[in-house]
């Protein structure tokens, strides 16, 4: 898997590091599912995620513009899967959005 391929900024990211609990309870149907909704959201331009074996996970999604990020955060099957994440998917979770001001990468883009 290679970086999400986002445009020149300014755009915003969400970034979502977590402590996933030791049982799955749905989680990676729903997990799939919210990347696809995701990607069907005006203003998401991509998306970088990991997870090690310990259950500590970082995705970094990318947007357009705040508007989006509010959008997709009261999106009705995103509420719902919020909600499970609290009361089963995860034992710890922190969120924390920027604006991009610059961003590279290697190779360049052939844009």
């Amino acid at each position: 898997m290679s970086p999400a391929d986002t445009p020149p900024p300014p755009y915003y990211l969400v970034v979502f590091a977590s402590t996933r609990t030791d049982d799955d309870h749905g989680y990676a149907a729903t997990a799939r599912r919210m990347l696809e909704l995701a990607d069907a959201q005006p203003g998401f331009l991509g998306v970088d995620s990991a997870r090690d074996p310990d259950g500590v996970g970082i995705t970094v999604s990318y947007w357009r513009d705040e508007e989006s990020i509010a959008a997709w955060r009261r999106h009705v099957e995103h509420l719902v899967a919020q909600a499970d994440g609290r009361a089963r998917w995860y034992a710890s979770f922190a969120v924390h959005v920027a604006r991009v001001e610059r961003a590279y990468r290697f190779p360049p883009p052939t844009r």
